[in-house]
């Protein structure tokens, strides 16, 4: 893996940050981004890493990395999340505008980029198990023919029904959080079968790091950033054909949609 280009989102703390200096440690060579430069800088400079501003919600910010990248890449971690408090529309929207859209936003932009053999890592969470919504709603997200536009419209529509009062009707939970990534593993899949026929061979999987004690995870998390990202890597790094598209735990194990 030496000499290879990762990118990890939300690299400024946290299991990003913790996940850039694994990265670091490896032998790659490093770019963790995040969107407060002084907070960012210092953080790079700390594991082992190079930073580059990043704003997930900005399109400007996202084109102005891609031109940055323009060499190529060979890993993309995107890591960057949000846990707000409260439900209501705004949280909703604030939520999927970085769980969610961002991270399809910045995949879109830096697909193009990505070499032969490369990785694209989405962060998610157990919370991202389809258990959560109505057996409608699994049906739709699991879905082998849904597109992203598709993907799209039910992550808005999401938001629409939080707006309306009718999100529990219609099958959602009341929590953005869980939503953002079920979205974002219904994304790993779709990216996966888009791929699939991509000379470039790229692996696409979503990972489960596990409750981490971060400033979002909380103190009460079962486990820390260390032990749970000294494991991330090693899936990173080993990943074959087998887990494409697969939605991985920090150990490497499968875990159900």
């Amino acid at each position: 893996m030496k000499s290879r280009l990762a990118v990890v989102t939300g690299g400024n703390r946290g299991i990003g940050r913790a996940i850039a200096e694994r990265l670091a440690k490896a032998g790659l060579d490093v770019i963790a981004t995040s969107r407060d430069p002084s907070e960012g800088r210092a953080a790079a400079e700390a594991v082992g890493a190079r930073y580059m501003p990043l704003d997930v919600t900005d399109a400007r910010s996202i084109a102005s990395l891609a031109a940055e990248l323009a060499g190529g890449i060979d890993v993309l971690v995107n890591n960057a999340g949000t846990s707000m408090k409260g439900f209501d529309r705004e949280v909703a929207k604030g939520t999927l505008a970085v769980n969610f859209f961002g991270a399809m936003h910045v995949t879109d932009r830096l697909l193009p980029l990505i070499r032969a053999g490369g990785r694209i890592v989405m962060v998610s969470s157990g919370m991202g198990e389809l258990s959560s919504v109505s057996e409608e709603l699994r049906h739709r997200f699991l879905d082998p023919t849904l597109s992203k536009d598709g993907l799209v419209t039910l992550m808005e529509s999401f938001v629409s029904d939080v707006a309306k009062g009718i999100h529990e009707q219609k099958g959602w939970p009341s929590s953005a959080y869980r939503v953002s990534k079920i979205g974002l593993n219904a994304l790993t899949r779709i990216l996966a079968r888009d791929l699939a026929n991509d000379p470039r061979r790229i692996l696409i999987n979503a990972v489960c790091p596990g409750w981490v004690r971060t400033d979002m995870g909380g103190a009460g998390a079962s486990i820390d950033a260390v032990e749970s990202v000294t494991n991330l890597r090693r899936v990173i790094a080993q990943a074959n054909d087998s887990h494409n598209g697969k939605f991985l735990n920090y150990t490497g194990e499968h875990i159900s949609w």
